[in-house]
C-alpha cells in the first residue's frame, strides 16, 4: 500500500509539472540551485587562481606552464561530482522556501475541496529549515568518515542517510500546515516505512548530476501528496 501511495503521488506530480503555477516554482528552484552552485564553483575557480602560479618548475623536467587553467578546468568536473553531495543540503533548505507555493499548487488541482490554512510564520519557516539543515550537515559528515570504511556499499550507505534525514523533514514541513507541529511528528512516527520509502526515492535521484535539480521541488509536492493521502482527503481529481 506504502509502495503504491507513493508511486500514485510521484505520477501525479510528473503529471502536473505543465501547470503554470507548479512550472514558476520548478524553474525558480533550478534557477536558484545553479545559482548556488555557479557561486560555489567560482569561488573554488577564485582561490584555485589566487593560490596556484601560473607555472612551475620541477627537478629534471623544467618550467611547467599554465598550471591553474588545468586545475581550473578540472574544478568544473569536480563541481559535477559534488553537486551529488552539495545538493542534499540544498534540498533541505528548499523546503522551508518553496514548500508552501508547491503544496499550494497542489492542493489547488487535486484537493480543491480542502480549507485553506493558515501560512507557517516567516520566523518558523526559517527556524525549521536551519535546523534540518543542521541535522543533516552534521550527520553528512559524520557518514563522510564512513564512506571509506564500506567501500562499493559507499552509495548504499548514502542513499540510506539521506533519504532518512529528507524524508523526515520534507514530511515534517508538509504535514505542520495542516497537523500543526505535535501532529505532523505524531503522523511521522505512525508512517515511518512509508515516509522513509518516499525520501530513498527522493534521494537516489539527488546523486545524479543535473537530474538533482529538479528533485527539491519535485519532492516537495509528492510528500503534499503523502500527507494529504494519509490524513485529509482523496484526491478530487484524477
Amino acid at each position: 500500500m506504502g509502495v503504491r501511495m507513493i508511486l500514485t503521488a510521484f505520477l501525479k506530480t510528473l503529471g502536473q509539472i505543465g501547470d503554470r503555477a507548479f512550472r514558476r516554482v520548478l524553474f525558480l528552484g533550478v534557477g536558484l540551485s545553479v545559482l548556488l552552485l555557479a557561486a560555489i564553483y567560482a569561488v573554488i575557480f577564485v582561490l584555485i587562481g589566487w593560490l596556484v602560479p601560473d607555472s612551475f618548475t620541477l627537478p629534471w623536467i623544467g618550467e611547467i606552464h599554465w598550471v591553474d587553467e588545468i586545475l581550473s578546468g578540472a574544478s568544473f568536473l569536480l563541481m559535477i561530482v559534488m553537486s551529488v553531495f552539495l545538493m542534499v543540503p540544498v534540498a533541505s533548505a528548499f523546503t522551508g522556501i518553496f514548500l508552501d507555493d508547491v503544496a499550494e499548487a497542489v492542493e489547488a488541482r487535486h484537493y480543491p475541496t480542502l480549507p485553506p490554512v493558515a501560512p507557517i510564520p516567516v520566523f518558523d519557516q526559517i527556524r525549521d529549515s536551519l535546523g534540518f539543515l543542521g541535522v543533516v550537515l552534521a550527520v553528512n559528515l559524520v557518514a563522510l568518515v564512513l564512506y571509506f570504511f564500506v567501500g562499493p556499499f559507499a552509495p548504499f550507505l548514502f542513499w540510506a542517510v539521506n533519504g532518512f534525514l529528507l524524508g523526515r523533514e520534507y514530511f515534517q514541513m508538509a504535514a505542520m500546515r495542516r497537523l500543526g507541529r505535535q501532529g505532523a511528528r505524531n503522523l511521522r512516527r505512525r508512517h515511518g516505512a512509508t515516509i522513509f520509502v518516499a525520501g530513498l526515492l527522493m534521494a537516489v535521484p539527488l546523486s545524479l548530476p543535473l537530474v538533482n535539480l529538479v528533485i527539491p521541488i519535485l519532492g516537495a509536492a509528492v510528500f503534499t501528496h503523502l500527507v494529504n493521502r494519509l490524513i485529509v482527503a482523496r484526491p478530487a481529481t484524477a
